[in-house]
């Protein structure tokens, strides 16, 4: 596979426009409802089949109805799903989104299977012949945080692998984990809020530069509505957002992260494949769902 996404999988239950929860048992008529493959690793890898590009995951669900229903719609988008195993003493990860009038994405979460996820899950050969691996929500993969792990990356980035990482929480102590990672990435793709926890700088800029020089090649910060920022060793760069409707911003992160992958696969230059990045989240954030917007993404991905 060109590209090997790893690490967090969750069953989305999106529901829109969400303007407050009834009270007892009342109910509230809503416009739409969807149920969709998400998270950091999954969400990633659906974008970048939308893309075209030959992509697979590698993460754990349970062996349970939403493990079923991920793994199935997955496969439907073009993903190979062959590494994701199956835990059955968990259930699958999941979680329920009432999208506000103003697309913004309040949540109930289950962290479920992805919170076991180890080494020894992971088809070794497969990581290592990969063109890129995209590490999808390592603040939360506990059972990736070992020295094994860190190796296989190595090992992986040795062999001409490019490696690239995104993270899912707002929880200060877990970005403060994920720093163990940075010495084997070679683009980080935070959002605002997880940079500055993860750096421990109030400013944005700051925060991208402090990161780099822990390790990573680039650091592409995501600003929602103020664009991205991107800081390589020539300095930095401001990447605007798109100007378009939105109806909701989950998966956002994601079709950035598999826009950008995209974008190096092509051989494009880290600002440009930034751009293919922004192109793709404003297409996601018109719709409701991770996948919202992808078709025509091919075109896309010509054109931009």
């Amino acid at each position: 596979m060109t590209v090997v996404t790893l690490g967090v999988h969750i069953v989305d239950v999106l529901a829109r426009p969400v303007e407050s929860i009834p009270e007892g048992q009342d109910t509230h008529l809503l416009e739409q409802i969807r149920i969709t493959a998400a998270g950091a690793a999954a969400g990633t890898a659906v974008g970048l089949a939308g893309l075209g590009v030959p992509v697979a995951s590698m993460g754990a669900v349970g062996a349970d109805e939403l493990g079923d229903f991920l793994i199935m719609v997955m496969a439907r988008h073009g993903v190979d799903v062959t590494g994701i195993v199956r835990k059955g003493s968990e259930q699958t990860a999941a979680s329920i989104l009432p999208i506000r009038p103003d697309g913004g994405r309040p949540s109930f979460h289950v962290p479920g299977a992805n919170l076991t996820l180890a080494t020894t899950d992971l088809d070794r050969d497969r990581v290592t012949g990969a063109r890129v691996v995209h590490l999808g929500g390592m603040d939360v993969t506990w059972g990736l945080h070992d020295p094994g792990f860190l190796a296989l990356l190595a090992e992986t980035r040795e062999a001409g692998t490019i490696v690239t990482m995104d993270l899912l929480s707002n929880i200060p102590d877990l970005m403060q984990g994920a720093r163990i990672f940075l010495p084997y990435v070679d683009y980080l793709l935070p959002n605002e809020e997880q940079a500055l926890m993860m750096s421990g700088t109030t400013d944005v800029e700051q925060a991208a530069l402090a990161l780099l020089a822990e390790g990573p090649g680039a650091v592409l910060v995501t600003l929602g509505a103020e664009g991205s920022l991107v800081a390589t060793a020539s300095g930095l760069t401001r990447v605007p957002a798109l100007d378009v409707p939105v109806v909701d911003t989950t998966g956002c992160g994601d079709a950035y992260c598999a826009g950008f992958i995209t974008g190096l696969v092509d051989g494009r230059e880290v600002v440009d494949a930034a751009g293919l990045g922004t192109a793709l989240a404003a297409r996601v954030a018109g719709g409701l769902g991770s996948d919202a917007g992808l078709a025509g993404a091919r075109e896309l991905r010509a054109s931009a």
